[in-house]
Order: structure tokens, then C-alpha cells, then sequence
């Protein structure tokens, strides 16, 4: 430091001296500048200094943004979320000690497999990182794991769970659907989420993912043909309200979706499916047989069903059952059977046996038509049908023999 001070003052003396010394030792120099320069020189330094710096920073974080990687330390890629949350599911399956921790870390990690699915108000979720999730989920069987064991997730993580399934069960590539395609492989699935109507912590999760499973043809008709399919009839009688109800939905969304596929299947196991189906028109539970009474309505009357509904109304003990309806305690339930005995009545094609009952009851049938729910003055639908089926039945004339 000595030298240096000494050559800046030799240097001072002399500026042909201080060029060139300037070029051999810069360091020099720059000791040199610092002492020689005016306050206007020394301004100008301090402003170029500060571009420099400035330019410096940007070209850093440029370089920064073009190195980031995908996911910070802080954020979890999707092998490795799928990873802590299949361990921690084993701990809880397992049900030893650290269960708690175990229970949080699965907590953050669905948080997390939502967030890259859902993404966030101010950020839409990449699709190349939602492929790589939607394929460790496959691979891993992790799908398989959280539905076997949603019972021993949390409140708000069996929400989440059922938010994930129903998500990644609309992902789609080009026409594909690959979850769709993953649970046609693995059809248990669809028959764990109809199980769980059995579990009341579960069964309206299920039933959401249930309900999203049958919005898609080949996974409805995996379960229609299924002998699991008529575990419907006893979930829709369960005596936890909400239970049978959500049931009930799922039961009706199955046989009115998709009507070429339920034609088929209905004509395909019309004796069986009616057989069970009579049940529910005798059910105690109010709820459960003016549901059954109405979506049996909506069911004949569809146009794709005809060859069902002339099946159904060419039976006589299906007229007899709809006219003790008619008669039931609830205005509510007489009305929904109402919509059914109207078809029996309207039909230019009835059978022998139909035609029969309907003489031998035509008297008290005038009658107890033209004081049926007189109260209905507003539907004047309700009072046009009515006038028909009345004329239809006095216009009835025993055949000639």
C-alpha cells in the first residue's frame, strides 16, 4: 500500500508519467483517480458506477428467472407429494403412534396436489405438471389408497380427496379422458365409492365421486350390469335421511343419464329390476316411495324406453297396485301415482287384462276421477288429463264376443 502511495504521488506530478503508469498498474490508477479527481469528475463516477451496478442486477436476475426451476424447495413436485402422501397413508392405515403427524403431513400434502391441480385465484395450473400428478397418481395406486381409506382422513381432507377425484376425472387429452380409461381398469373403485353408502362418515363423499364417475358412459355401464348395482335398492331405504337421499340421487342420475345405454340395460333386466322396484312402492319410508313413485313416471314416459313402459302397463297387477296409490293418505304420493295410472288408461294398445279391470271398476273410476284433488284449480294440465282419462274410461265398451 506504501508503494502505491508513494507512485500516485510521482504520478501527480507528472501526466505523461500518470498516462502511462496509468496503463501499466490500474490499480494505481484508480488509487490516482480517486485523489485527483474534482467534485464534478467525481459525480460522473458515481453516476456511471451506478449504471453498472444497476445493469448488473438486471442481468442477474434475468439469468435468475431463466435458471428457476419449476418448483422451489419450498414447493413439492408431484412424485414427491405423491411419495410422503402414500407413506403417511400407510402410517394412519397402520394406526400406530404418530398417527397425528402422519394425519398433518397428509392435510398438506392434498392441500398441495389441489393447489397444482386447481391452481390459484391469480394463477391457472400448468398442464404439464397436472400430467405428471394425474400419472404418479396412477402408477402409484395412490387413487386406489385414498378412497380404500378415506374414513381415516380428516373432515376437510376427505373434502379435498373428493375435489382431486372429481377434478382429475374431468382432465381430458384431446378426446381422451385417462382417469376415465384408469378406473375402466380398475372397476373396484367405482364399487368401493358405492360401498361407501355402508360408512355414514363417508357416504356423501362418496356419493359426490360416485355421481361424477356415472357423468361418464363406460364407467355407468360398468355399474349398471354389475350384481352390485342392486345395493341401490336397500342404500335408498337406509334410515340416515341424508344417506338415502344422496342414494336416491345417485340411483336416479344412473337410470336417466344416459338413455340408450339404460334402454338396454332395462330390457335386458326388466324382471329383476321391477321385482325390486315393486319394493319400493310399498316402502314405509314416505321420502323413498314418492321419490320411486316419480322417477318410475319419468322412466315410462321416456320416449327411449318405450318398449319398457308397454311392457310395464301390460301388467294387471301393476294397474292394481297404481290405483291403490291412487288412493294413499298423501296427496303428494296420489298425485306422482296418478302420472303412472294415466299411462294404463291413455295407451290405444291395452291388453285384454287391462281393458278388464278398468270395466269392472269403470263406475266407481268416473267417480272417484271427478273429485280427485279438486283442490288443483291452478294446473290446468293436471285438470285436462284428468277429463280425458275419464272420458277415456266411460268410452271403454266391453268386446263382443
Amino acid at each position: 500500500m506504501q508503494r502505491n502511495e508513494s507512485t500516485a504521488t510521482c504520478i501527480r506530478n507528472s501526466g505523461a508519467a500518470r498516462d502511462e503508469c496509468c496503463f501499466l498498474f490500474p490499480d494505481v490508477a484508480h488509487h490516482v483517480a480517486q485523489q485527483t479527481a474534482t467534485p464534478v469528475q467525481e459525480r460522473w463516477r458515481c453516476r456511471a458506477v451506478s449504471r453498472h451496478s444497476s445493469s448488473t442486477l438486471k442481468e442477474k436476475i434475468q439469468v435468475k428467472k431463466k435458471t428457476m426451476p419449476l418448483f422451489s424447495k419450498s414447493h413439492k413436485n408431484p412424485a414427491e407429494i405423491v411419495k410422503i402422501l402414500k407413506e403417511n397413508m400407510a402410517i394412519l392405515e397402520k394406526q400406530e403412534k404418530k398417527t397425528d403427524k402422519a394425519s398433518e403431513e397428509v392435510s398438506k400434502s392434498l392441500q398441495a396436489m389441489k393447489e397444482i391441480l386447481c391452481g390459484t385465484t391469480d394463477k391457472e395450473p400448468p398442464t404439464e405438471v397436472v400430467a405428471q400428478l394425474a400419472q404418479e397418481l396412477y402408477n402409484s395406486g395412490l387413487l386406489v389408497t385414498l378412497i380404500a381409506n378415506l374414513q381415516l382422513i380428516d373432515f376437510e381432507g376427505k373434502k379435498d380427496v373428493s375435489q382431486i377425484f372429481n377434478n382429475i376425472l374431468r382432465r381430458q387429452i384431446g378426446t381422451r379422458s385417462p382417469t376415465v380409461e384408469y378406473i375402466s381398469a380398475h372397476p373396484h373403485i367405482l364399487f368401493m365409492l358405492l360401498k361407501g353408502y355402508e360408512s355414514p362418515n363417508i357416504a356423501l363423499r362418496c356419493g359426490i365421486m360416485l355421481r361424477e364417475c356415472i357423468r361418464h358412459e363406460p364407467l355407468a355401464k360398468i355399474i349398471l350390469f354389475s350384481e352390485q348395482f342392486r345395493d341401490f335398492f336397500k342404500y335408498v331405504e337406509m334410515s340416515t335421511f341424508d344417506i338415502a337421499s344422496d342414494a336416491f340421487a345417485t340411483f336416479k342420475d344412473l337410470l336417466t343419464r344416459h338413455k340408450l345405454l339404460v334402454a338396454d340395460f332395462m330390457e335386458q333386466n326388466y324382471d329383476t329390476i321391477f321385482e325390486d322396484y315393486e319394493k319400493l312402492l310399498h316402502s314405509e319410508n314416505y321420502v323413498t316411495k314418492r321419490q320411486s313413485l316419480k322417477l318410475l313416471g319419468e322412466l315410462i314416459l321416456d320416449r327411449h324406453n318405450f318398449a319398457i313402459m308397454t311392457k310395464y302397463i301390460s301388467k294387471p297387477e301393476n294397474l292394481k297396485l297404481m290405483m291403490n296409490l291412487l288412493r294413499d293418505k298423501s296427496p303428494n304420493i296420489q298425485f306422482e301415482a296418478f302420472h303412472v295410472f294415466k299411462v294404463f288408461v291413455a295407451s290405444p294398445n291395452k291388453t285384454q287384462p287391462i281393458v278388464e279391470i278398468l270395466l269392472k271398476n269403470q263406475p266407481k273410476l268416473i267417480e272417484f276421477l271427478s273429485n280427485f284433488q279438486k283442490e288443483r284449480t291452478d294446473d290446468e294440465q293436471f285438470t285436462d288429463e284428468k277429463n280425458y282419462l275419464i272420458k277415456q274410461i266411460r268410452d271403454l265398451k266391453k268386446p263382443t264376443a
